[in-house]
């Protein structure tokens, strides 16, 4: 059996491996106050073009996600998204147990529409209504595509016009980054969002994401939430080591694009076998339309996700690659889907 269902499945790169083992009998601080930790968010801080920034270790995605939108929003405010956005579907209604409402968008390409923005925006005027105060956006998205650096300028003048916060989910930004069309730097995402974050988890650390505060509204007291929200690792030195690893020698982008590139394989597999793409995807999660009969052929060996009905007789499912994942495994899926085709 071998899995496409995600790319967290392996431990992590063997090069944050072998700097957990060298620090593991050294003694340092904890909660996230070691030498690790402050090595990392200086190279992240170089990384982005921001000393005033404030970068914190997080163990998870939808920790980060609950960390920046409860501390940033006011009871009677609410968070915008992409109705398949992370905080809409898969977090089990994190965010609104928060006490927090997620005003969702409908989007087929995992984007948000400006104009939908600008509409609900425009829809919620009076205190009888929550009051939108944030805008989420994940790049990639949920569905492997990516904003430009136009897209996201256009959304930064709407939330300016608005008085909202622009978040956004990094939990892939590594593959959005390495894909060769891609025009949006670190740099730029550090000065058109108030708060991101960057994922490691997905991308080869053994755990832990790094949660970037540009907007000073949003830093003061901000190690208070994460406490209490049960996010500060006695041992965070653990992450530490994992994002200082990741930022250098370019490892964070160099593991993303084997991901990319193994996706690329996999995507030409589909296309050569004239399986359909639900949507066109350049990173390292692709979306293909196969009958269920071949899905059922495909489980027998291979690990993926079926993400929704298409149709009566078909199902839209997603094939995920990671750093790690094997060019042999893509030649051998290649010819056990055409043979699950006949």
């Amino acid at each position: 059996m071998y899995s496409f269902q995600s790319d967290y499945l392996e431990g992590c790169a063997p090069a944050i491996l072998e700097e957990l083992i060298k620090a593991n009998s050294r003694q340092s601080e904890g909660y996230g106050l070691d030498e690790y930790c402050a090595e990392a968010g200086e190279l992240i801080k170089k990384a982005i073009g921001r000393d005033d920034a404030d970068v914190h270790f997080i163990p998870g995605g939808t920790p980060c996600n609950i960390l920046a939108i409860s501390s940033a929003l006011r009871p009677h405010e609410a968070v915008i998204a992409a109705s398949t956005g992370h905080i809409s579907v898969h977090e089990t209604g994190a965010i609104e147990a928060t006490g927090h409402k997620v005003i969702e968008l409908d989007s087929k390409d995992g984007k948000v529409n400006p104009l939908d923005v600008i509409r609900v925006c425009e829809e919620h005027g009076d205190e009888h209504m929550v009051k939108p105060r944030m805008l989420f956006v994940s790049n990639p998205t949920e569905l492997g595509t990516i904003y430009t650096l136009k897209e996201v300028k256009l959304l930064r003048e709407i939330c300016n016009r608005y008085g909202l916060y622009f978040y956004l989910d990094g939990a892939r930004l590594a593959n959005a980054l390495a894909y060769a069309g891609n025009d949006l730097s670190l740099e730029d995402i550090a000065d058109i969002f108030d708060v991101f974050y960057i994922g490691g988890t997905k991308n080869g650390a053994l755990l832990g994401e790094a949660l970037v505060i540009v907007n000073d509204e949003l830093k003061p007291e901000f190690r208070y939430q994460i406490k209490q929200k049960g996010q500060m690792l006695a041992k965070g030195r653990i992450m530490g080591i994992n994002f200082r690893t990741l930022f250098t020698n370019d490892l964070y982008l160099d593991l993303a694009k084997h991901a990319n590139k193994t996706a690329a394989a996999l995507k030409y597999v589909f296309g050569a076998l004239n399986v359909r793409e639900y949507v066109d995807s350049p990173t390292n999660q692709i979306f293909v339309i196969l009958d269920d009969r071949v899905i059922d052929k495909l489980h027998e060996n291979y690990g993926f996700l079926v993400w929704r009905k298409y149709d009566e007789n078909r199902s839209i499912c997603r094939f995920v690659t990671s750093w790690n994942t094997r060019e042999e495994a893509i030649l051998e899926f290649a010819q056990d889907l055409r043979e699950a085709l006949k």
